[in-house]
């Protein structure tokens, strides 16, 4: 604009200098704003520099480190001594980065997550305990129920009218007794498989125990699985009549569980197949009549190979870890 006011100061009429230097006359006549210097008001209430480091200094004693802001205004208040209001109290805090959680908390280790493979039967064992709905209401009775990971076969089940310790190691001797020792048994952390009985008896067998982590029911999917295919079952009852109805149920339900049921994880065959080292065989059974088959009707099959069959895992895993790193345990 400085060239428009040469040359409007020259005589040059507003309008042709407007032309002239290519802006509107409106644009070119007005009056520049004069800028407004904002200066920064201080609180006449605001706390100085030594006053808030007396308050942060006071929440922060060994006498108030403990307690909310709230509870420290209440506490000076009755003793006579007025720092600052509440908000000024938490105004401090916020500056000093210490809002948040101020008292000393305990420190609890992150738990270990539980990282174990099977390659074989008798290598890991899973094991927990269900209740089963007794006669009435409110009555239940305790399924202690072992399984292989490995050939989801149940090596133990047993059904008792409580919880006990001393009944979960008189059923791991009597399984391990039929089945061999495991190298580890692994469960939640129930008080039954935490007691001082159950630890004793696999500390003398050298059997490592394993727990799943506070709250985190998948660190044992195996038994939780199985008790989900267990009460989901069309035949499971809604009650019980007594422990001996009880007891001959799960009998004949593992049972048959173990000898006719075909498990999608473990190619199809039966736990019993996996567990006794049958499944080979049935296997070589099964290409056969897969070829059979093919070699009546070629054209109901998409490939000139004779169809595949399931195979069985290689190793059965609770929390494989990404790298494939764990437990490995010896065949």
């Amino acid at each position: 604009m400085a060239t428009y006011r040469e040359l409007t100061g020259a005589g040059v009429p507003t309008r042709a200098a407007a032309i002239l230097v290519g802006v509107s006359r409106a644009t070119a006549t007005r009056r520049p704003r004069t800028p407004v210097v904002t200066r920064a008001r201080v609180p006449v209430n605001k706390l100085t520099d030594a006053e808030r480091a007396e308050v942060l200094a006071v929440v922060n004693s060994p006498r108030f480190v403990d307690l909310p802001p709230i509870q420290i205004y209440a506490h000076l208040l009755d003793e006579g001594v007025y720092l600052g209001s509440i908000s000024t109290i938490y105004r401090v805090l916020t500056a000093n980065a210490q809002i948040k959680e101020r008292r000393r908390l305990a420190r609890h280790p992150a738990r270990t997550i539980p990282e174990l493979v099977a390659t074989a039967p008798g290598q890991v064992y899973s094991w927990d305990i269900t209740k089963l709905a007794g006669p009435i209401k409110g009555t239940y009775f305790d399924a202690y129920v072992m399984i292989d990971i490995y050939s989801r076969y149940i090596v133990g089940a047993h059904v008792h009218a409580a919880e006990s310790a001393v009944l979960a190691a008189e059923m791991m001797k009597e399984i391990f007794g039929v089945h061999g020792i495991p190298q580890v048994v692994h469960a939640d952390r129930g008080t039954s498989m935490t007691s001082k009985t159950v630890a004793a008896l696999l500390a003398d067998l050298e059997v490592t125990k394993s727990h799943s982590r506070p709250r985190v029911s998948n660190d044992n999917p195996y038994s939780e699985a199985w008790f989900k295919t267990l009460k989901f079952a069309p035949v499971f009852p809604e009650r019980f009549g007594s422990l001996t109805d009880a007891r001959s149920f799960m009998a004949d339900f593992v049972a048959g569980y173990n000898h006719h049921h075909h498990h999608t994880g473990i190619g199809l065959n039966t736990p019993a197949d996996v567990h006794y080292g049958l499944a080979a065989a049935k296997a070589g059974e099964r290409a056969l009549v897969l070829a059979a088959a093919r070699a009546r009707n070629p054209e109901r099959f998409a490939t000139n190979r004779d169809p595949k069959i399931l195979a069985i895992p290689p190793t059965a895993w609770i929390n494989q870890p990404a790298d494939n790193t764990g437990i490995e345990l010896a065949a």
